[in-house]
């Protein structure tokens, strides 16, 4: 049985709480699980005791048994000691996204346009004022 620590939704509509749980990694999130592991509120301060609280003993419990947990409780257990720090990579996170790079093509090639129609004029009105020159000479 594939074991899981992972958050199960709890509160109502837009005011979220979570319970850390121990559960079957084939059960519905908010589903069937074994052991409450303890709680998380994400509208507490960042800086408040009650945002996270676990109980310590039993996750190194389930996690010795090889229950495998998830991002978001991972992170909790680095800032709480139980785990090693992971080191993440995300390479593409400061890359656009495909909507923004075809806006960015887009004003690139009226930039271009732009420059093509400011030059052309300059071009033509240099033999217009030449040919203006030759008349007035004349």
């Amino acid at each position: 049985m594939a074991m899981k620590i992972r958050l199960a939704r709890g509160g109502s509509k837009k005011r979220p709480f979570y319970s850390i749980v121990a559960a079957d990694s084939r059960m519905p999130r908010d589903g069937r699980f074994i052991e409450k592991l303890g709680t998380y509120n994400p509208l507490l301060p960042k800086d408040s005791e009650d945002r996270v609280k676990m109980d310590i003993d039993a996750v190194k419990v389930w996690l010795e048994k090889g229950a495998k947990p998830t991002d978001r409780v991972a992170r909790m257990l680095e800032a709480a000691g139980v785990l090693e720090k992971a080191t993440r990579s995300n390479p593409k996170k400061g890359t656009p996204g495909k909507a923004a790079q075809d806006r960015a093509e887009q004003k690139a090639a009226k930039a271009a346009a732009a420059e093509e129609a400011a030059k052309a004029p300059a071009v033509e009105e240099a033999p217009a004022e030449a040919a203006a020159a030759e008349e007035t000479a004349e």
